[in-house]
């Protein structure tokens, strides 16, 4: 389940709406990193597709295990400002300014800051049904 996703959890006996107000996006902040993740989407819509913005401080890391289950999880990054790292199971991504990575999340993901400035990033995740290893591209 994507940390996005929950957001919307305690919002129960309200109407999903098609638009959220900044001022009512729901931030969530790591309190060893730093790390801030703002979920752009309007909460609870009936849709495959989530965007999240990442505030990433200098020399931060996050990793995370594998989605498991039946669903892929499809990611894109795309960096705003700075740079990242990105290790997606044994293969190593970096991203700068203007960069977008597309990928499955199949495989432990480890995201890292290696500078002394914050980066900004987009997230989009959607949820597809379970796709097959020929769709997933190169390992």
């Amino acid at each position: 389940m994507p940390l996005a996703s929950l957001f919307g959890a305690d919002r129960a006996g309200t109407r999903a709406q098609p638009l959220v107000r900044r001022s009512e996006q729901p931030t969530w902040q790591d309190p060893e990193s730093g790390y801030l993740r703002r979920n752009l989407s309007p909460p609870d819509w009936p849709s495959p597709m989530q965007l999240v913005h990442v505030h990433f401080p200098p020399r931060a890391r996050v990793a995370y295990e594998t989605t498991g289950g039946n669903r892929a999880l499809h990611q894109q990054v795309w960096v705003l400002q700075g740079r990242i790292d990105i290790l997606l199971g044994e293969q190593p991504y970096t991203l700068k300014t203007g960069d977008c990575l597309a990928m499955v999340f199949d495989r432990p993901l480890v995201y890292s800051n290696p500078t002394d400035k914050a980066a900004e990033y987009i997230v989009a995740i959607c949820t597809a049904p379970d796709v097959s290893a020929s769709s997933k591209g190169p390992r």
